[in-house]
């Protein structure tokens, strides 16, 4: 259990920061930056949610909380370690994806196909779910960085790129089931 009682320790006052297994890193170490980018992406979420209707708030709400288990998986390396942490290490796991694609697959029947790229643009949430989407890319950017360097659980960074799609399927619902998509003109101003 989390207990937040006081919220400024001082402890990163010098440019570092403790990791999920005690180890004290920069802040610009990868690792924060890839577990940093999911955080600005579940708060770009929670916008979302604010013009998203009902069900696909209650969706988000999913993404939101797995979001948190995702940042929970990347600020604890050493996955080999985890047996030896003394509690259950949250780590992401294939189901999450699976949701996801089910998800997808169920949204993206109600769609026309594409016949042209689309901009980010059209209603509210759709202009939040597609910055949704770019910044879910640069997370997993960002995760799959990390993972030249240090051990990434292959669960986290699957995670990622699906759910980079589901944004961009969600915000074709948004936009009355894609019949509001704001078609790409090809040299439209030349």
């Amino acid at each position: 259990m989390v207990v937040l009682n006081k919220i400024y320790t001082k402890t990163g006052d010098d440019g570092e920061t403790a990791l999920g297994n005690g180890a004290r890193v920069a802040k610009h170490s990868m690792r924060v930056t890839a577990y940093g980018t999911t955080d600005e992406l579940n708060a770009i979420v929670g916008l979302a949610r604010l013009h998203a209707p009902e069900e696909m708030s209650a969706q988000l709400a999913l993404i939101q909380n797995d979001l948190f288990d995702l940042g929970a998986d990347l600020c604890r390396p050493d996955m080999e370690s985890d047996s030896e942490a003394g509690y259950p290490v949250l780590r992401m796991i294939d189901s999450q994806t699976d949701r996801l694609e089910r998800e997808i697959d169920a949204m993206n029947a109600r769609l026309t196909p594409l016949r042209s790229f689309i901009l980010p643009a059209g209603s509210p949430a759709s202009a939040y779910l597609h910055q949704c989407r770019t910044v879910a890319r640069r997370a997993e950017r960002h995760v799959v960085e990390l993972a030249t360097m240090e051990s990434v659980n292959t669960a986290a960074v699957k995670y990622l790129n699906r759910l980079s799609d589901w944004f961009f399927v969600a915000a074709r619902i948004a936009n009355d089931e894609g019949r509001a998509d704001v078609l790409w003109v090809p040299g439209a101003n030349r």
